[in-house]
């Protein structure tokens, strides 16, 4: 619960470079982009959503997601 309330404190700080990005329309098309054969989880694939949505690479160790052709750092 203590890492929660913290990154809610970060979220609520207008210089944060963090943001909050709902789950909306624009991602759920985006969604539909996603090859579920090269990211099975779920959730993963709604990061990825979302990333493409906003036009942003994904930050992330994962190898699945690596393997689809999204952009990703790291």
């Amino acid at each position: 619960m203590e890492s929660f309330t913290r990154f809610a404190q970060i979220l609520r700080n207008s210089r944060s470079v963090f943001i909050e990005i709902p789950l909306d329309l624009k991602v759920s098309r985006a969604l539909m982009l996603v090859d579920a054969t090269k990211i099975p989880d779920m959730p993963d694939r709604i990061i990825t959503a979302t990333a493409l949505s906003i036009n942003v690479p994904i930050i992330s160790k994962d190898s699945k997601i690596q393997l689809s052709g999204i952009t990703t750092i790291w």
